[in-house]
């Protein structure tokens, strides 16, 4: 009744088993995402045990397809089938995984051309199709694994695969599941016999997900309406078992009847899963490190430079370097990467980097400079190009932001250091430089106890801004944010104020100041507010920071380029630069990017 002509009983039940076994990643993707349970803990574990699940199922599928092909199972064929698979799994996710890096790496130094990354992820896709195909194993199987592969790398990015995501959505989807809802006879279903073993299947799949999520949430600590909820979660079946159903068809395993049950399934489980992950969570907040979690990744996803991307420190070992990295980690979340570069072939100790980067990953990589053995160095005036240029190229392989660090004590012309000035004129990712304090070439300064933030309101002040405060609630450091009407209005409106007790300033100064405050009191940071009114705004500052006694000051600028060979950042943040002698973090963000 369900056998497709010819088919193996036992090949048929075991592709019924495999099918049944897949969840559908994507489909479970967007419904935790639409219902923004995606990074709760059962949300996070449904995706890592979806993931490990699917593995598993399309191997299995691959393999039963196989047999299907061969016509039945043969000891022999399914020996070289399982030992041809083994050896491609082994390739894929060694030179094959090294391969897809090489060629990913290229596509983002060429500055993420979208037509060169849809072409390396075709071709990854159809390379290991083609290789599955000669194995006698389904070609999706090893599309399957290229996605894999390609996801895994550290160059992946979503834009790189955002045209064939387009088009596969756009039209080769829709054919897809045009073409297969027309092969769905639904007058198949009109007698008892079919729907009684469609709601046999889908009671059976559906109990299966139910009873191993269950005990899988229980091993996991999570509580039963999480896991009631992980168990709806990898339920949902989608587009991928209409897939399936389509495949087993085409290889003559699935009959019409079967492949309508397959696919009325598929339908239901997806459509189910939503209405009925709304009545297991309904009123279910998770518990109180789950909420500080989920507070912590909406505060980091909002910001612009402190965020949980990777980080890029270039380094030789030097003190203003080790300053850098000491600022990364206070400031930054543990779970970010850090990868410190070096230039040539020059040994770096990475205990003292690791000593003050706490719990964060960290790897070490050197940059080759073509014809010199000198390279730039952060604690001289030495500069050369090509050692910048490496630097920029690297920085163009996925990192959200540089942290470079710079000494005060250079007698050159430059705004903070030769080799540093190159570097934020030619950057094309936000750049963080971190200054030592005048006199402080040896060693590191101590805790920072009082910092001014100049702030202005734009998104490039909030990045300077968001430095300052994770680094007040990591070490307790007070902020000072300052925001300076330079106004001539307003300076006389304040000057009024002083003799009229009632009347005091109004400003959009202080509704920035308002709104940095909030911001400041969710990350947990000491501040305090401040507008001044004062005809410059860097002498106001200064003096600010003299009454205040501050030892740190946080600001941020617009890189504007060279212009006549010196590097443009604006003339308050020139000036703080030439004339503060603390601890300095500027935080440069690319006119093109503000």
């Amino acid at each position: 009744l369900f056998l497709g002509v010819g088919t193996n009983r036992l090949v048929f039940a075991l592709f019924i088993a495999a099918a049944l076994s897949i969840s559908s990643l994507p489909v479970i993707a967007k419904i935790l995402t639409d219902m923004g349970f995606l990074r709760r803990n059962f949300g996070q574990l449904t995706l890592a045990a979806g993931m490990a699940n699917d593995v598993v199922g399309w191997i299995l599928l691959g393999l039963v397809a196989g047999l299907a092909q061969a016509g039945g199972i043969e000891l022999d064929n399914l020996a070289i089938t399982l030992g041809g698979v083994f050896l491609f799994f082994l390739g894929a996710f060694t030179i094959g995984q090294r391969g897809v890096d090489v060629a990913l790496r290229r596509v983002r130094e060429g500055g993420d051309d979208p037509v060169e990354g849809m072409t390396v992820v075709l071709v990854t896709a159809v390379s290991f199709g083609v290789i599955t195909q000669w194995l006698h194993v389904e070609a999706i199987l090893g599309a399957f694994v290229a996605g894999v592969i390609l996801a895994r790398s550290r160059f992946a990015e979503r834009k790189l695969i955002q045209p064939l995501e387009t088009m596969t959505s756009a039209i080769f989807g829709p054919v897809f599941f045009a073409t297969a809802g027309l092969r769905v006879d639904l007058g198949l279903l009109n007698d008892g016999q079919t729907i009684l073993w469609a709601v046999l299947v889908l009671a059976g799949a559906s109990a299966s997900k139910f009873i191993g999520a269950i005990i899988g949430a229980r091993l996991g600590a999570l509580s039963g309406r999480e896991g009631v909820a992980l168990g709806i979660g990898l339920n949902a079946r989608g587009a991928l078992e209409i897939v399936i159903a389509a495949l087993g068809l085409s290889l003559g395993v699935l009959n019409e009847r079967s492949y309508a049950v397959v696919v009325l399934m598929a339908m239901a489980t997806s459509m189910a899963a939503p209405p009925l992950l709304r009545f297991a969570l309904a009123n279910f907040d998770g518990t109180p490190a789950e909420r500080s979690r989920l507070d912590r990744e909406a505060a980091l996803s909002a910001n612009a430079i402190v965020t949980g991307g990777r980080i890029l420190i270039p380094t030789r070992g030097g003190v203003a370097s080790l300053l850098a990295a000491q600022v990364v980690g206070l400031v930054w979340p543990d779970d970010v990467n850090v990868t410190l570069v070096t230039v040539g072939d020059q040994e770096l100790d990475l205990r003292p980097f690791r000593e003050v980067l706490h719990d964060k990953q960290v790897e070490h990589r050197r940059l080759a400079v073509a014809g010199s053995s000198t390279v730039a160095v952060e604690d001289t005036g030495e500069v050369v190009d090509d050692a910048v240029a490496a630097l920029m190229k690297e920085s163009r392989l996925g990192y959200s932001v540089v942290v470079l660090g710079a000494s005060a004590d250079l007698a050159t012309s430059s705004v903070i250091s030769p080799f540093v000035d190159d570097a934020v004129a030619r950057t094309t990712v936000p750049m963080v430089v971190v200054r030592l304090p005048k006199g402080h070439r040896d060693q590191l300064p101590w805790a920072f106890g009082r910092a001014v933030v100049p702030v202005t309101g734009s998104a490039l002040s909030r990045g300077s801004a968001e430095v300052a405060c994770y680094l007040s609630a990591t070490i307790g450091t007070r902020i000072h944010l300052l925001y300076v009407d330079t106004n001539p209005s307003g300076r006389s409106l304040a000057e009024l104020s002083q003799v009229v007790s009632f009347l005091t300033p109004s400003s959009i100064g202080r509704q920035i100041l308002d709104e940095m405050a909030v911001a400041a009191d969710q990350v947990g940071a000491n501040h305090v507010t401040e507008l001044r009114h004062a005809e410059s705004a860097g002498g106001a500052i200064l003096e600010s920071m003299t009454e205040l006694d501050a030892d740190l000051l946080v600001l941020s600028a617009v890189r504007r380029g060279y212009g006549t060979g010196t590097l443009r950042l604006g003339n308050t943040a020139h000036y703080l630069l030439t004339e503060a002698a603390v601890t300095t973090i500027l935080v440069v963000i690319p006119e093109e990017r503000t």
